[in-house]
């Protein structure tokens, strides 16, 4: 029986979205790795970011993320940056449940997003940003993903769906 889904991609892909109607069509739970984080900072991302530096946010991070894959069974939408951070990397690489890739493009995204003040690492030019972290992102998703999917011209539902129908064909 599959215990876990695991969802990761760039800002704006849909992962939340997309995890959610996952979860609701799987009969499972669904749970962000951004809102333990936030939950455990008792403050926003982009506080985090500004009060304490990106690496206090990254350290939070690895730990909701390990602590996640180890322990949550359900659903699980990983922040954008989680993926790029070594060990959380081998814990996916060695993972026994599906890592999908929500893949977007960047006109996707900008609209989705708006580029807003809660993506700290998207505040300055963030078309740039986006594509810059997309380009040292995109082969590290692709490498730990066992599916890669659009969610480009898609409703969450209808990209929930399209995984269903590729890890029921797995299990």
């Amino acid at each position: 029986m599959l215990k876990k889904i695991v969802l990761i991609g760039p800002p704006g892909a849909g992962k939340t979205s997309i995890g959610k109607a996952l979860s609701k069509e799987l009969a499972m739970t669904f749970i962000d790795s951004d809102s333990e984080v936030e939950k455990i900072a008792s403050k926003k991302i982009a506080e985090i970011f500004v009060d304490d530096g990106e690496p206090a946010f990254r350290k939070m991070e690895v730990e909701v993320v390990s602590k996640l894959l180890a322990t949550f069974s359900g659903v699980i939408a990983l922040g954008g940056g989680a993926p790029i951070n070594e060990q959380i990397q081998k814990e996916l690489a060695n993972a026994d449940f599906p890592v999908i890739f929500i893949d977007v493009s960047i006109s996707q995204a900008a609209n989705r997003v708006g580029f807003n003040k809660d993506r700290p690492l998207l505040l300055i030019n963030p078309r740039q940003q986006w594509i810059n972290l997309m380009s040292t992102r995109r082969p590290i998703y692709e490498r730990l993903s066992s599916e890669i999917i659009s969610s480009d011209n898609r409703k969450p539902a209808e990209v929930a769906a399209i995984i269903c129908e590729k890890v029921k064909s797995k299990l």
